[in-house]
């Protein structure tokens, strides 16, 4: 069978986001400064090809360790569904 998987990779939380500060300063220069907080990341989407819903998680489960983050500094949540 065929999954879908829908990566999030985000900085974590206690890192400097330099884009996210970046995007934040200029809400405020465009006239939004009620947008605050910016974070910036990334968004990955593949195709598994596997026999089980929980195979194909378990590879992109070990994708996401392996090669799409870098846990010291990113953090990731995924969602696999059939495709």
């Amino acid at each position: 069978m065929k999954f879908k998987a829908e990566i999030d990779v985000m900085p974590l939380d206690a890192l400097l986001d330099p884009q996210g500060k970046a995007v934040t300063n200029s809400m405020k220069n465009i006239g939004l400064p009620e947008i605050d907080g910016v974070r910036i990341g990334r968004h990955v989407r593949l195709f598994v090809e596997a026999a089980t819903q929980e195979a194909a998680e378990e590879k992109v489960e070990e994708a996401c360790k392996k090669l799409l983050s870098n846990q010291i500094m990113e953090s990731y949540a995924y969602s696999v569904t059939e495709a």
